[in-house]
């Protein structure tokens, strides 16, 4: 099959086949080929030619477009678990307690780590006193976001007694030094539990109460990547948050 397009640009630019070879560094048999059998170059030799004849590479051989290679699974990805309930709340107060820099939770309500930990708290005291930064977003049981997920998990006013609730777990905390609790209205697509460079995300799958959803475990291996997102997710939604008023 002939390559017409290599053709016609070297027709209306006015080159030989003698003339692209020398700038291309081959033999006339070989740009013969080109054109009249549609032979692809070498890269490196189709670039030469392709800049002499100030034409897109890719344009007049597309047989050099290289597909990115497909990661099957982000390096990023420690674990993933079918179901939220899959993981032990012990693997959540692990990482919490090996928090050294930054804790930040971003849910609606997940009272089931103060239900499971009651020592949660004070968890939470003893690594701000260490030096923690601890930022916690909770859901407005007010807002129309957590009314809707009510309905759509089929909770009803469930999730909105739970965000009420988790709120009264968290405020003995207000006013502690290093911790901060703030409310949300956001529309939750995924709870997020951030340690230093680590995250389990909990993403949310309508008509499927949280615990039933999947969870990964993310730890961070470098700019823009998974962890990146749901950490600039999370940012976003805490500079749109209430500060909670002890």
């Amino acid at each position: 099959m002939q390559n017409e397009r290599l053709r016609a640009v070297m027709v209306s630019g006015g080159w030989t086949h003698a003339m692209l070879a020398e700038v291309a560094g081959v033999d006339p048999k070989s740009v013969e080929r080109w054109v009249n059998l549609g032979r692809t170059p070498r890269r490196a030799t189709a670039l030469r030619a392709a800049e002499s004849l100030r034409e897109d590479v890719h344009a007049l051989w597309p047989a050099l477009r290289q597909a990115r290679a497909a990661r099957a699974v982000s390096p990023e990805l420690v674990a993933l678990y079918d179901q939220r309930a899959n993981l032990p709340v012990s693997a959540f107060t692990d990482l919490l307690g090996a928090a050294r820099e930054r804790i930040d939770v971003l849910v609606y309500a997940a009272v089931f780590l103060h239900e499971a930990y009651p020592r949660l708290n004070d968890l939470l005291r003893e690594r701000a006193a260490e030096g923690c930064t601890v930022r916690i977003a909770l859901g407005d049981a007010d807002s129309e976001s957590v009314q809707r997920r009510g309905a759509e998990e089929k909770f009803g006013d469930g999730i909105q007694s739970r965000c009420r609730l988790a709120l009264l777990h968290y405020r003995p905390l207000l006013g502690v030094p290093g911790i901060e609790v703030r409310t949300h209205a956001t529309t939750l697509y995924n709870s997020t539990y951030r340690v230093d460079d680590q995250a389990l995300i909990n993403p949310h799958v309508w008509g499927v109460n949280a615990y039933g959803a999947p969870l990964w475990h993310l730890r961070r291996a470098g700019d823009g990547g998974m962890f990146d997102t749901y950490a600039e997710s999370f940012s976003a939604v805490w500079d749109r948050a209430r500060p909670v008023e002890t």
